[in-house]
């Protein structure tokens, strides 16, 4: 739903409905990650030295497991598609920044035990494989599981890499293991995030000291201008080949702009400093957290222009208990980060010391990724002065009808104006 809480001034929202909007088809190349990668039926082939059971609730405080709906299995059926991993592998500042993190934290790996929450293809514990691991466990709830295993036979690993086929939640191990690996973001790093998974993993598997990678996320949001979009999709129907169409401006407004839109931006169209939403600490994170993330922002324009909506990016670190020396050249989608987030005025600070661990950067300064960024628009810009405040807050919640889709609440004022804007990311 979209409306306006200003009087006189509705920059467009007057939307009512009661539910969300569904994102548009770009969106669903990286829908089907909906986490079928470690949330799945519990039912497939399991290879020796584990087991899938039916985790259920036995112990006092611990949680039952949680049912597969039918969401849950239209996910798993669009995971096993060979174009999601194509996606994801040819992003090689995802792909060589993992294997260069796991390089880098070789002298935790070696010798040691893995499991790999959501292993796609294999391609992570492969290389955890070729870094020493004495065993890596391979989690997988969709039937990419079956390729996966074949990949490990294909590359002589299958003393090392055992390949599970089913969730989290119900895949047994028989030992504790000493370092997590997963690729669990998604966009705006909590949307279709399996990032549960990684916590149940760790709560149930890995032994105290032990090694999460990625170790922390820190998902930003700033306000941006972006006219050349807001003209290609809008301004466009003004004049097409001498005819006045604007009629059709205010459809196109709302098929533009209604729901967030994932795109690549630069940082030129950035306004000013972005303010951090969620830290995530992958090693004390609990699933309760993650439920509903709430925030408070204040922005001041660094320039004058139109400002036509907000932006979201991520990152993420590889650190643990220490940070061992890499040989391994890093690629240019990692910049060095400070352990610290300004979280007194929420500003991002600058990645100087060069001691401090990698991060994978999915910001518009950086090099593109396959989650790009995601913009919600409004649909008419707000003209803003250099030093104008922007403020408002920020609710991101998962949805009821289904965990793996966020309701965004967002209310904002400009000028004078105050405004909310509220949408489903499905």
């Amino acid at each position: 739903m979209f409306r306006s809480t200003s009087s006189g001034s509705s920059n467009g929202y007057h939307y009512d409905g009661d539910g969300g909007h569904h994102v548009s088809g770009r969106r669903g190349r990286r829908l089907s990650r909906g986490r079928s990668r470690a949330q799945g039926n519990g039912n497939g082939n399991v290879e020796s030295g584990a087991r899938v059971s039916h985790w259920q609730q036995q112990d006092e405080g611990e949680r039952p497991t949680p049912p597969c709906t039918d969401f849950d299995k239209a996910y798993f059926n669009s995971y096993a598609h060979v174009g999601i991993h194509e996606e994801m592998i040819k992003d090689r500042a995802r792909t060589e920044g993992y294997r260069n993190a796991i390089f880098q934290h070789q002298n935790y790996i070696a010798g040691k035990v893995v499991v790999d929450v959501g292993c796609g293809t294999g391609i992570l514990s492969i290389f955890c494989a070729q870094a020493g691991a004495r065993r890596v466990y391979a989690v997988d709830a969709s039937d990419i599981a079956v390729q996966a295993n074949e990949v490990v036979k294909a590359n002589n690993l299958s003393d090392t890499i055992i390949v599970l086929h089913g969730r989290v939640e119900d895949v047994e191990l028989d030992e504790e293991v000493d370092v997590i690996v997963s690729e669990w973001m998604g966009y705006m790093l909590l949307y279709e995030s399996m990032l549960g998974s990684v916590i149940t993993a760790r709560d149930r598997w890995l032994k105290p000291g032990g090694l999460i990678l990625p170790s922390n996320a820190t998902l930003y949001m700033a306000p941006v201008t972006h006219p050349d979009r807001y003209n290609a999709s809008i301004d466009f129907w003004r004049n097409v080949y001498g005819i006045d169409m604007s009629a059709i401006m205010p459809l196109a407004k709302q098929c533009a702009f209604e729901e967030p839109s994932v795109e690549t931006i630069t940082g030129e169209n950035v306004l000013t400093w972005p303010h951090v939403v969620k830290h995530v600490d992958c090693y004390t994170v609990t699933i309760h957290e993650l439920e509903c993330v709430n925030t408070s922002f204040s922005f001041k324009s660094m320039m004058r222009a139109p400002f036509h909506g907000f932006a979201f990016w991520f990152d993420v670190e590889f650190s643990g208990p220490a940070i061992f020396p890499s040989n391994i050249e890093v690629p240019s989608s990692f910049v060095e980060h400070s352990n610290s987030h300004n979280t007194d005025d929420k500003q991002r600070k600058k990645r100087a010391n060069p001691n401090d661990a990698l991060v994978l950067s999915t910001a518009p300064e950086d090099p593109p990724t396959h989650w790009q960024q995601t913009l919600i628009y409004f649909y008419d810009p707000i003209d803003v002065e250099q030093d104008q405040v922007i403020e408002g807050s920020l609710e991101l919640s998962q949805s009821k009808e289904n965990a793996r889709f966020m309701n965004i609440h967002l209310k904002y004022s400009a000028d004078g104006r105050l405004f909310v804007k509220e949408s489903v990311m499905r």
